[in-house]
């Protein structure tokens, strides 16, 4: 029977990690064609040109300095490909928007031109003038040059695992980044027409599951698995070439630099998403994080938790409390806020009362464009029994986590120190500490969209009757 459970064990094991089994490499491969990246099928999409311009690449160089980093130290391999230039002339060759002419190795072609002067000259049996030349060669309009600027090793690491009895598993993930700048050049006047700048991420992933155990007296059952994926950094060199390359055109388009032999609606639909994307990758910095304003100036709050009083007794009892709140955004990371709480303090066998406070905030957001944000808030409060009496002040202050689970819903976790001054909150008076509380809870934040706050904003100053100035009578003419 425990052999049964140990198989089934080992089974999942291998299960999980089937995706690597099943592309395991069996034998010699043939050669075959170069994969396409994802920028490659948006770049042969691109809307044929009405005159294809003729550009020269003398080099595009890798500029890192960059070596492959090894677990002993770095080698004398380079980080990246040093054949961007023949990437670039094939993604320019894909985009049928230019005419990429040699210039790497010119000095090749004129040799070679010149051995064919000199052999015609020499063997040529006619000396007819008429007869047909070398044609001439094509010269640039416009030269492409820049090259991969850098190459950032471990911009993120991490990872996790778990094992319970001898059994379990880890997965670790590294990333790097590589970056490339591409700026074309006018022949006639060496006027720098456009510049852009493109990023791309390269993800490696481990995988490994163990398995270990002595299923009977000195006899071990030990498995093993797992895999691990690199993407390669030539896939990402080119991806990140053929993008830039898209984008030169599409800014080329843009800037009338160029025309494109396409209907005005679909180019007008093209470049529509263009922009969008430049406003996205604008909005973005490391990380993929996506910055811009996300939380309305109007919001409104429901929270509740637990409540636990720090008093004269002992043995404090967790109590519910409920909050409602009005926000107003006073800067993208300050809220004034405004609520009104009913909380309830116990200690056991000893008090069992409840309060209701009015509390006035200042909430500091610290990731303010960041959906996942800390904050923190503090400010003063008022606060009563339910008959209102033993009226108190108090002071509190606290701090919390917030999570924009879409664009007008926050879910968030707080803990808040209440420290009131009077000592009678618990109806004991004793020592020289006023009684304190503390409040864990959880919430949901409801920010209006910009439209109801324009309708908001409409009615307070133009709709309402108390805003408006009095009309003035006008005589009537005689």
């Amino acid at each position: 029977m425990r052999i049964y459970h140990y198989s089934i064990v080992v089974l999942v094991l291998l299960l999980s990690s089937c995706g690597a089994y099943y592309n395991q490499p069996t034998g010699v491969e043939k050669a075959i064609l170069g994969e396409n990246t994802q920028a490659t099928p948006l770049l042969k999409q691109l809307p044929k040109p009405k005159e294809p311009v003729v550009v020269g690449i003398y080099k595009f160089r890798d500029q890192t300095g960059q070596y492959k980093a090894s677990e002993v130290g770095s080698t004398f391999s380079t980080a990246v490909t040093q054949g961007a230039t023949s990437i670039l002339i094939k993604a320019l060759e894909d985009s049928k928007w230019f005419v990429p002419i040699e210039r790497e190795n010119i000095g090749n072609l004129l040799q070679e031109r010149n051995l064919i002067r000199s052999t015609r000259q020499e063997y040529s049996k006619s000396q007819n003038p008429n007869d047909p030349q070398l044609t001439p060669l094509l010269y640039a309009g416009v030269l492409l040059e820049g090259g991969i600027i850098s190459y950032d090793s471990n911009i993120i690491t991490g990872g996790f695992g778990a094992r319970y009895f001898a059994a379990g598993g880890s997965t670790k993930y590294r990333q790097d980044r590589v970056t490339i700048y591409l700026r074309m050049i006018s022949t006639s006047n060496g006027k720098i027409l456009k510049s852009v700048y493109v990023s791309k991420t390269i993800f490696s992933q481990a995988i490994d599951q163990s398995f270990f155990r002595y299923v009977k007296f000195k006899r071990l059952l030990e498995v093993e698995t797992g895999y691990t994926t690199n993407e390669p950094v030539h896939l990402a060199v080119t991806e990140a070439i053929e993008k830039a390359v898209e984008s030169l055109v599409m800014e080329g388009i843009k800037d009338n630099i160029w025309k494109a032999d396409a209907p005005k609606e679909e180019v007008d639909s093209i470049m529509a998403k263009y922009d969008h994307e430049k406003e996205t990758a604008e909005a973005r910095v490391l990380y993929n994080r996506e910055q811009k304003e996300r939380r309305s100036k109007f919001s409104m709050e429901v929270s509740g938790g637990a409540t636990l009083i720090d008093g004269d007794y002992g043995e404090a009892l967790f109590r519910p409390f409920g909050r409602g709140a009005l926000k107003f955004r006073m800067s993208p990371s300050l809220f004034l806020s405004a609520s009104t709480n009913v909380i309830n303090l116990a200690n056991k066998q000893k008090l069992d009362v409840g309060y209701v406070t009015f509390d006035l905030n200042a909430e500091a957001i610290i990731l303010p464009k960041d959906r996942l944000s800390p904050y923190v808030f503090g400010g003063l409060g008022f606060g009563a029994n339910r008959l209102f009496e033993n009226e108190h002040l108090k002071f509190q202050y606290g701090a919390g986590l917030e999570y924009l689970a879409t664009s007008n819903i926050g879910i968030k976790a707080y803990a808040e120190h209440n420290l009131n001054f009077s000592d009678n909150i618990d109806y004991l008076k004793s020592g020289v500490r006023d009684d304190f509380y503390f409040k864990f809870g959880f919430g949901l934040t409801y920010y209006f969209s910009k439209k109801k706050e324009k309708i908001y904003e409409k009615f307070i100053i133009e709709e309402n009757p108390l805003n408006q100035a009095p009309k003035q009578e006008v005589a009537p003419k005689k």
